[in-house]
């Protein structure tokens, strides 16, 4: 399959382009959930050892969060170079930034040697891989979006939407080789910075990919007939507030379904059931596999009968299943807790797969890159950072899940409204300017007319 065939340009192949579009998201998302496994094993032991135990767990866990809260940030920084200077040079930043990063938290001594100020270039280093995690998926279904065929949007767009679950396949996969295989001491002593280490030959491959992308054809057009936004955040917010509100709701319930099954839940199982962290690993990493599997057929699908109503169906899914996952989960045993994980995980999937094409689609080119950035970052703040810790405090409030079931539910409900609200955009030209820009665009045309 090759693209730019209407460009004057050598056409580009897309399965190319896929498979780079793939490899930046899959690393940047091992690098970000390696940090949340290493939280939960050591770093409060080796950056917080003044704390007691459980306190210094929870501080490691408030330096996983503040990458949820740097991805916004990430998302308008990248998002305005990405609009204004273009799609491909900001993926190659976004994944050198974050590779530098995570390399440099392997690198970094604890505690022990440095003292306070180890912690404080632990937040540093965090917030640096979030804010490359914010603008890399913008990015990155950019890149595959705009090189698609028409038809065929949903589908190429679905790579970078397995990147999560093969981050998270080999984040894990490689953190349960090193429990079996080391000593908890080795461990805790060098053990858990292999995996941080090891990134940097992943980011170095997915480089080499990337830098042999060419610029997406859509941005170039927009390059030949000067319509690139100035500041395109604000132009951004100016132009298209409802969809953003609207975009980033929906895709919150993608992120409360995630960190639910694959941090709430595993700390739930290992505390309340007595179930070992292995046996609830393995079966998460089922659930995720299973769930990879189903991203591109959800974005196929919306290729043929919307996004908008492939998301509601996800949406809906996650209604139906919000009470049954726990059911499940509470029998403690691991076939039936697989098969709570997987259903939420597909769920998860069928709204999260089309979103790599919705997002994009949702907004024109001028304003593309900063709109997908910051509606999918900021439905990770509202759903992400904050999932886990609503979720663990309903629990303790009401002693049982019910209250958790009912809190999916909820935000099932209003991922629902906010995709019900958007409108449909799988037919739609993406490479034109829109209506609303060229209001926009002859608004600020205006003073300087009236002073000539």
């Amino acid at each position: 399959m090759q693209s730019g065939a209407n460009t004057g340009e050598a056409p580009v192949s897309m399965w190319k382009v896929a498979f780079a579009s793939f490899i930046g998201t899959a690393i940047e998302f091992y690098d970000f959930y390696i940090y949340g496994t290493a939280a939960a094993l050591v770093l409060g032991g080796v950056f917080f050892p003044e704390f007691a135990s459980a306190t210094g767990t929870l501080a490691a866990f408030a330096t996983f969060a503040v990458a949820f809260f740097a991805r916004p940030l990430g998302g308008v920084v990248f998002g305005h170079y990405g609009d204004r200077l273009g799609r491909k040079s900001m993926l190659i930043f976004s994944l050198f930034l974050m590779g530098v990063a995570t390399f440099a938290i392997g690198l970094l001594p604890g505690y022990a040697t440095l003292g306070i100020a180890a912690p404080i270039l632990l937040v540093i280093l965090r917030f640096m891989q979030g804010f490359g995690l914010g603008g890399e998926w913008g990015g990155a279904v950019l890149l595959a979006t705009e090189h698609a065929t028409e038809g065929k949007r949903g589908l190429y767009s679905s790579f970078p939407q397995m990147g999560p679950a093969a981050g998270f396949l080999l984040s894990s996969g490689l953190f349960l080789v090193l429990t079996l295989s080391l000593t908890e001491a080795q461990f805790a002593a060098w053990g858990w910075r292999i995996p941080f280490l090891f990134s940097i030959f992943l980011v170095a491959i997915g480089l080499y990919v990337r830098v042999s992308i060419s610029e997406t054809p859509v941005f170039k057009r927009a390059l030949e007939t000067q319509t690139r936004a100035r500041v395109p955040f604000f132009d951004m917010i100016r132009t298209y507030p409802k969809v953003l509100l609207l975009s980033s709701g929906g895709m919150a319930l993608t992120y409360v379904l995630f960190y639910t099954i694959t941090t709430f839940s595993l700390s739930y199982g290992t505390t309340e059931l007595g179930l070992s962290n292995s046996t609830l690993l393995y079966c998460v990493m089922i659930s995720v596999l299973v769930m990879g599997l189903t991203v591109p057929a959800a974005a196929t699908l919306s290729d043929r009968i919307g996004r908008r109503r492939t998301c509601l169906a996800g949406a809906s899914l996650a209604m139906v299943w919000a009470f049954p996952m726990f059911w499940l989960i509470n029998s403690a045993e691991p076939v039936f807790i697989t098969l709570a994980f997987t259903g939420g995980m597909v769920a998860f999937a069928v709204l999260y797969g089309p979103m790599g094409a919705f997002l994009p689609e949702l907004y024109g080119t001028r304003l593309r890159y900063s709109g997908a950035s910051v509606s999918y970052n900021l439905g990770g703040v509202a759903g992400g950072a904050l999932a886990p810790i609503i979720a663990a405090s309903l629990l303790a409030v009401t002693g049982a899940t019910w209250s958790v079931s009912l809190y999916i539910l909820g935000m099932a409900v209003l991922s629902f409204g906010c995709v019900f609200l958007l409108t449909e955009t799988y037919l739609t030209d993406i490479s034109g300017i829109r209506a609303e820009e060229k209001e926009l665009l002859a608004e600020d045309d205006q003073p300087a007319k009236g002073t000539a």
